[in-house]
């Protein structure tokens, strides 16, 4: 067996967290109604110098159904996922035009309408803070004036 590529253990291992440094890996989650139904979506960058993430929604309803979807890949940069309520278990995720959609009722992905025609209440978006974390923030309510 011939080796295209080698180096000494010792330094393969102090090398190898260098080539996973700097990438995301990391879940947050939007909690419905309780701890039993939830949105969760992972983003996980496989390579620090990839621009794009990749992205696995895993919708719950315990102790009925728990499913992973993969939703793609989007751009890390200014990475910002809406996340929208579309109707009794229905929940909408929005990227710039890529847009998906998921009833929580049977953890199931449905067809995604246009991205320019996402209707329904606005609950917050998903996206990297300042810590380089992965976090839901919730809308804020309007304001009664």
């Amino acid at each position: 067996m011939r080796k295209l590529f080698s180096l000494p253990v010792p330094l393969a291992a102090l090398l190898a967290p260098l080539l996973l440094a700097g990438c995301v890996n990391d879940t947050a989650s939007y909690q419905i109604d309780g701890k039993d139904r939830s949105l969760t979506l992972r983003v996980v960058q496989d390579y620090f110098w990839s621009k794009n993430v990749g992205l696995r929604l895993t919708a719950t309803r315990m102790p009925d159904c728990m499913r992973q979807l993969n939703l793609g890949e989007v751009t890390l940069s200014g990475l910002d996922i809406e996340l929208f309520a579309s109707g009794p278990n229905v929940y909408t995720l929005r990227s710039g035009e890529e847009v998906w959609q998921v009833d929580t009722q049977a953890c199931t992905e449905l067809e995604a309408p246009e991205a320019n025609a996402v209707t329904g209440q606005a609950l917050g978006s998903f996206h990297i803070d300042e810590h380089d974390k992965l976090v839901f923030e919730a809308a804020t309510a309007p304001s009664a004036e």
